[in-house]
């Protein structure tokens, strides 16, 4: 029967070597490459695909919708417009599934996995035909394995967060997740509030489907993705129930055919000018301090290095302008409103690399000029009238943390910046959760809560370094501490929290020996963070107590404790870091 379509036949089927792109890309080995490409186009028709529609370039869309992930509960609209999207920009798009985490849906943690969906990611973009991917992904660490993913594919790669939830609100009060998760669980710890009230807010938090409508990690690798470059100009903020998410996601569909036939690969993007980019705007948003984590291995995904102390002088002139929670007091869908990125990127202009190139072949300068003048607004504050003087995160050094560990200083208590406390010491999280609200737990408010064994080989890094207040302290009205761990908190928390201290306490690192009753000084404005032992005290508490890093005998876990890094190097697997070594970033 004659193809109503063809009057000839397929050149690509008679000679396959005449294409290397759209379905005849990444051929099946079979030993013969035309048969590889019949059986493939077979087998495509067979679900009523056209001779016309294969010839166009072959965009995929990584599909991470789950009944599991209410942060993705928009994927079939989004999926809908991204694929409207390319259909219009002369594209064939193929939607493909892989791994989704969330947050609270991910055991022992969401961390755990990041590296096995980074890995899915790159393994199905190489092993499935596509000139171009649409990533799409919003929940914590969907965002991140995504980028580092694609990353190490190196196809051209546009992505789309799914937005942020709408907030609710509770007996008048405006709340959303999850900074209010907290402060209210806080207040239900220390008997402010009953069970019937706890109760109430709880269905009041999570007012729609998408991610946390604060600076959580969800938000900040958002407007990072942006800031990056990666993600179509004012793609970070709509909300994800909005008209303007969807047509951001239409947009994203168009944009990934022109990189497919411009050939605008991901590492002409993910260069050390965009990586400083986004440094800035972490810092100026008071972004989440898992970001510093992500992008250590997004970057080292490309063979750069996070500089943690380059960062942190980027942070001593890069004032928090952001006011959204946990840092200020506004949500997402306010920064929208605000005029999303564009807003803020306009207050950092001088401090930005604007001719770094975006996914839409256009410069960040170029596309800034695009987004017109600003307008009125009090959401984002000018450099001379900031929410905090310096960047959201610090960077602190000492004998307690050789390699480094960070402070979210512009969610912390300014009067616990520069503090002595005696050490209240916590071996692993479950001793947390044994002894934290203990009665005869000796701790006093001045004291310095430790909890050890949660970084990235301890406990796969959960999210537990925002130590509760113990309850008998918490119900004399205690709202901090200082607490010190070498595990992650969420994005959504505040508090004066030292986190991701390096190396971590199962490798060995000092934190391993830390005792009840010893002394640490915490200086955030001389960065340091000093145990007070003296270095003999020290060795003879390794003598006497070798640490001695977990292993597991099979499976996943066996791969993760065998390669996992530390913390300033990502929590990556080390064999999937690139083999060049291109230096650091930021290079300020």
């Amino acid at each position: 029967m004659v193809n109503p379509e063809r009057s000839q036949p397929d050149a690509h089927a008679i000679n396959p070597e005449a294409a290397h792109s759209g379905i005849s890309k990444g051929l099946t080995n079979y030993g013969d490459r035309g048969f590889s490409l019949f059986l493939r186009k077979a087998f495509i028709k067979g679900a009523g695909y056209t001779d016309q529609a294969l010839e166009r370039p072959v965009i995929g869309i990584a599909s991470t919708g789950s009944a599991y992930n209410p942060c993705h509960g928009n994927m079939p609209r989004l999926l809908e417009a991204v694929k409207r999207g390319v259909l219009m920009a002369g594209g064939l798009p193929m939607d493909f599934p892989t791994i989704s985490l969330h947050e609270s849906f991910s055991q022992p943690t969401s961390m755990y996995l990041r590296n096995l969906m980074s890995m899915d990611t790159e393994e199905m973009l190489r092993a499935q035909p596509m000139d171009a991917v649409v990533l799409i992904g919003g929940c914590d660490k969907t965002v991140p394995a995504q980028l580092m993913g694609a990353a190490s594919a190196g196809l051209p790669a546009v992505q789309l967060v799914t937005g942020s939830m709408l907030t609710g609100s509770h007996r008048g009060e405006r709340v959303g997740a999850c900074t209010d998760c907290r402060r209210y669980w806080g207040k239900f710890r220390a008997d402010e509030i009953g069970a019937e009230e706890v109760a109430d807010v709880n269905t009041q938090l999570v007012a729609s489907v998408g991610t946390c409508s604060v600076a959580g990690t969800a938000s900040t690798m958002a407007c990072i993705a942006e800031a990056l470059g990666m993600s179509v100009p004012g793609g970070a903020s709509p909300p994800a129930v909005t008209a303007d998410r969807i047509r951001v996601a239409e947009r994203t569909g168009t944009v990934a055919v022109q990189m497919a036939r411009t050939g605008l690969t991901i590492d002409k993007i993910l260069t050390p000018e965009a990586f400083e980019n986004a440094v800035r705007v972490l810092l100026a948003m008071g972004g989440s301090t898992n970001a510093i984590v992500h992008l250590a291995a997004i970057a080292g995904r490309l063979g750069y290095t996070l500089d943690l102390k380059a960062l942190d002088a980027m942070s001593r002139d890069t004032p928090v302008l952001l006011d959204l929670k946990p840092s200020g007091d506004h949500y997402m869908e306010d920064f929208h409103a605000a005029g999303g990125m564009a807003t803020l990127l306009r207050e950092l202009k001088p401090l930005l690399h604007l001719d770094a190139l975006t996914v839409t072949g256009r410069t960040l300068g170029e596309e800034l000029e695009a987004a017109g003048p600003g307008f009125a607004q009090h959401v984002v504050r000018s450099r001379d009238n900031p929410i905090f003087p310096q960047g959201g995160i610090a960077v602190l050094y000492g004998n307690l943390a050789p390699e480094g560990a960070i402070i979210k200083q512009s969610a912390a208590d300014q009067r616990l910046m520069e503090h002595e406390g005696r050490a209240v010491v916590f071996e692993n999280a479950q001793d947390l959760a044994d002894r934290i609200d203990a009665p005869d737990l000796d701790v006093q408010a001045d004291d310095i809560l430790v909890l050890k064994n949660i970084g990235p080989k301890g406990a796969a890094m959960p999210e537990a370094g925002y130590l509760p207040i113990p309850k008998k302290l918490a119900a004399q009205g205690v709202k901090d501490m200082v607490r010190i761990s070498d595990g992650r908190m969420s994005g959504t928390a505040f508090g004066t929290i030292v986190l991701h201290v390096t190396p971590e306490a199962a490798v060995g690192g000092p934190l391993a020996w830390v005792q009840n009753g010893d002394r640490i000084r915490l200086s955030v404005r001389e960065r340091s963070i000093e145990w007070l032992v003296s270095p003999q005290e020290l060795q003879a508490r390794r003598e006497a107590r070798p640490v001695q890093a977990p292993t597991a005998a099979r499976g996943y876990q066996h791969l993760f404790l065998k390669t996992v890094t530390q913390a300033d190097k990502g929590a990556d697997f080390d064999f999937l870091a690139a083999v060049e070594n291109k230096g650091s970033v930021p290079r300020s």
